[in-house]
């Protein structure tokens, strides 16, 4: 590979693949198992079996496509147990350099030709930066200054598919798997984080799930925090311009919650908001060196109140869906 390998590091790989093994049931998948994280591990453009085949085993392209094939196809294994295997090994290197600080919400994508794998659909591609014929995972990662690393992953199952029966059946998706948005999967993945009492952090996700009401509701009410990204029409109040308290209940019947509203309190788009603010607020930041210049962007940060607190219920409290 034209690149001289750490001291030890032939030891630690097959020391790490060897723990692995330990879930993945039969010692006949071991050596498959070897072989697909090699393959992963090689800078070749594809990750689909029949390349890793032929640089894994050169000598026998035929046979190990075989045996990778049926490797990937019938593998019986728990996913969760697998994931758990890695997280035991990995989160406490990890925090050998500093503790977890976050928890990363995302989604990715693998562009596929066909229409038979689980869940491939025409969708958004974050490989390729437009809608395509891909399949999507929604992942949450632990992470710190010095590494991240999956701890949930779920395949996303599209209406089409999960509407579907015959094509899950063919495609042999569990009867228990329905159709579920992703942020109600990365909802899921969180609250699993929690009972699992894994090291917390402050919740990062962009607009695709940062645009969830009862994400963000959820996330607060697990006590976690979260940077979220939004979209510009998300309405808030300026400052000072918070609605009005719900009036006291009569005592007769159920307490008020709803929060009244009139004229003089009315929200505003984010979007809107930051069109109005002076200059003086934007600060210039630059986060890292990029490919052709350092990449930085101008930042502002005002205090509001987000229209969804007080739409529904008051603020602090989390609305009923």
């Amino acid at each position: 590979m034209g690149r001289r390998l750490a001291q030890g590091s032939n030891e630690r790989f097959a020391g790490y693949v060897e723990e692995i093994a330990s879930d993945i049931g039969h010692a006949d998948r071991v050596g498959p198992l070897e072989a697909y994280c090699i393959g992963l591990l090689l800078p070749s453009e594809r990750k689909s079996v029949e390349p890793m085949a032929a640089v894994t085993a050169p000598e026998r392209v035929s046979a190990q496509h075989q045996s990778l094939l049926h490797f990937i196809s019938q593998g019986g294994w728990s996913d969760g147990k697998v994931l758990g295997k890695v997280r035991e090994m990995v989160v406490p290197e990890m925090e050998r350099h500093g503790r977890i600080e976050a928890w990363i919400i995302d989604d990715t994508g693998f562009p596929k030709q066909g229409k038979h794998s689980v869940g491939v659909a025409r969708q958004y591609c974050g490989q390729l930066g437009k809608q395509d014929n891909c399949q999507v995972a929604v992942m949450l990662s632990l992470a710190n200054h010095h590494a991240s690393l999956p701890v949930a992953y779920r395949l996303y199952l599209p209406k089409e598919w999960a509407n579907d029966e015959a094509r899950c059946r063919k495609a042999g998706v569990p009867d228990d798997i329905g159709f579920m948005t992703k942020p109600e999967i990365a909802l899921e993945q969180i609250r699993w984080a929690c009972e699992a009492g894994l090291p917390r952090g402050v919740v990062l996700m962009d607009a695709g799930y940062g645009a969830s009401t009862e994400l963000r509701w959820s996330i607060t009410a697990l006590d976690l925090t979260y940077v979220a990204g939004i979209l510009p029409n998300t309405s808030v109040w300026e400052e000072g311009e918070e609605p009005l308290p719900p009036k006291q209940s009569s005592g007769r019947g159920r307490p008020a919650k709803l929060i009244r509203k009139d004229a003089k309190h009315q929200p505003i788009s984010v979007k809107e908001l930051s069109l109005n603010l002076p200059a003086s607020t934007w600060r210039k930041v630059t986060w890292r060196e990029g490919v052709a210049a350092p990449l930085s962007s101008r930042f502002a940060r005002v205090r509001v109140p987000s229209r969804l607190q007080a739409h529904r219920t008051l603020p602090g409290r989390m609305a009923a869906r």
